[in-house]
């Protein structure tokens, strides 16, 4: 009896990697339950070949997670590249436990190691990066899962909101549920995800990232937004003042081969 439970037990478990992630089409609002987001930016060395760390990507990392049932691996470089340049990486995952299974399977994956041999050999006075941050987001209720564009050339524009108290960053989550949503919708600033972080730094705060076809219709679809009613009703509310201290952002596009 005891054996038959484990083996349910195991079954299921590995079910559950194969049904990770249901995802929404840009302009429609999902359903589903929420995901947790893993963010990773990397600062590259000067001068170096950026190119060894997107073969990692592209052949080892996320043909791995998508084995395991990650269908939606991102890969941005910035618009405007700066220098030292950045690539930024974001995997989906439908859990916490999905997280945790996923990236245990990938430890003991024969492909992804053999797929890993170049880039693991990189030599130490080589690196291709100085360091990478990262953290770990889980989906608001209102957007719980990844709403992915169309292939389309686009921009993302990614948003960092910092609150002075972990009930500023309550709130401002709040306002999100009580009409944000609905006002970029209108404004044409098409939601890809919102994530409250829950591991990483410069906490409390939330992330979210947005995209358009161009700059143009960013900047039209912002002129929108805070000339809507709705969103001028939300700013006059008392319960949301001061909910943010600091707002930073930035503008991405996706690699050739990022699934988002």
């Amino acid at each position: 009896m005891k054996r038959r439970k484990f083996l349910h037990s195991s079954l299921a478990a590995t079910a559950g990697i194969a049904t990770m992630s249901t995802t929404a089409s840009a302009g429609e609002r999902p359903a589903a339950q929420k995901e947790i987001y893993e963010w990773r930016e990397y600062e590259m060395r000067f001068g170096v070949d950026k190119g060894q760390l997107e073969q990692y990507f592209k052949t080892a990392l996320i043909p791995a997670l998508n084995k395991y049932g990650v269908k939606t691996v991102g890969v941005f470089k910035e618009w405007k590249e700066t220098e030292p340049a950045k690539l930024y990486l974001l995997v989906p995952y439908a859990s916490i436990d999905s997280y945790l299974l996923v990236n245990t399977k990938l430890k003991a994956d024969a492909d992804y190691m053999k797929n890993s041999a170049a880039y693991n050999s990189i030599p130490a006075d080589k690196p291709v990066y100085s360091r990478f941050t990262a953290s770990l987001m889980t989906a608001f209720d209102g957007w719980p899962v990844i709403a992915v564009p169309p292939g389309a050339p686009r921009i993302f524009e990614l948003r960092t909101y910092e609150g002075y108290s972990e009930d500023a960053v309550k709130r401002k989550v709040k306002m999100f549920h009580d009409g944000e949503f609905d006002i970029f919708m209108r404004a044409k600033l098409n939601p890809v995800f919102f994530g409250e972080v829950i591991a990483g730094d410069k906490l409390p705060r939330i992330t979210y990232m947005l995209t358009c076809n161009n700059m143009e219709e960013r900047d039209k679809g912002w002129g929108t937004f805070v000339a809507d009613q709705e969103w001028k009703r939300l700013i006059g509310d008392a319960q949301y003042a001061n909910t943010i201290s600091k707002i930073s952002n930035a503008f991405l596009v996706p690699t050739a081969y990022s699934q988002v």
